[in-house]
């Protein structure tokens, strides 16, 4: 396909849509941990490595939509915001992807096992995390309304509680982590040193997907201000 029709074919209708559908394939990465970590929790290595390449073949899909946009951004969208900020929302979107890759690379290259009292906390703190990302994707798809708005009326408000609500997951899954990390902590002389140092990283990093998430947020809020 040729560039020009790829970029076309990208931007479509709406000088946004490549950023909405940018966070979509991000947010589609790392819900594909959900049926990754239930295999996991079967110990499914098998069907584990089938999930964790579909998450490495929608990151690079994620990555490829990145830098479509990146070498053919305009410099002005006539939009009411600069470029370099919607750079920097595109930048963050694309965090939540890579936080996916990076999990499911490890635990399938580890093949870690989480100990059968942690799967459920676990698996709702992955869901609590997931659910922060579709929330940024949910404010994500308000901005062409946005922009036909000119950044103003009831619209703003709309979104602005979207953030909030954002935000509120974020924290949420915080308060998770710390509970999650203290069931770890009572269990973890009873397994290896390694594998709990890596669990602990794993632990980590389910709570960046919604730390990332919510920091698509305040890259939005950003722009709003403006």
């Amino acid at each position: 396909m040729a560039t020009g029709k790829f970029f076309a074919d990208l931007f479509g209708r709406s000088p946004v849509e490549p950023l909405q559908r940018h966070i979509a394939t991000s947010h589609q990465c790392a819900a594909e941990l959900i049926p990754f970590f239930q295999a996991v929790f079967h110990d499914d290595w098998g069907q584990a490595a089938e999930i964790q390449s579909k998450i490495a073949q929608l990151e690079n899909e994620a990555d490829e939509i990145q830098k479509t946009i990146r070498l053919h951004l305009p410099k002005s969208l006539f939009l009411p915001v600069p470029r370099s900020d919607l750079v920097a929302l595109l930048v963050k979107q694309d965090q939540i992807a890579n936080r996916a890759k990076d999990i499911a690379g490890l635990m399938l290259g580890r093949q870690m096992s989480i100990p059968e009292q942690l799967h459920e906390p676990v698996f709702e703190y992955l869901k609590r995390s997931l659910s922060a990302s579709e929330q940024a994707v949910t404010a994500i798809n308000e901005l062409d309304e946005l922009v036909e708005t000119a950044f103003g009326g009831r619209e703003i408000k709309l979104v602005e509680k979207m953030i909030t609500e954002l935000n509120e997951l974020e924290h949420q899954t915080d308060k998770i982590e710390i509970t999650i990390r203290a069931k770890l902590f009572a269990i973890e002389k009873e397994l290896p040193p390694i594998d709990v140092m890596f669990l602990y990283k794993i632990i980590e990093w389910i709570g960046d997907l919604a730390d990332c998430a919510q920091k698509v947020g305040s890259r939005l809020q950003l722009l709003i201000a403006r």
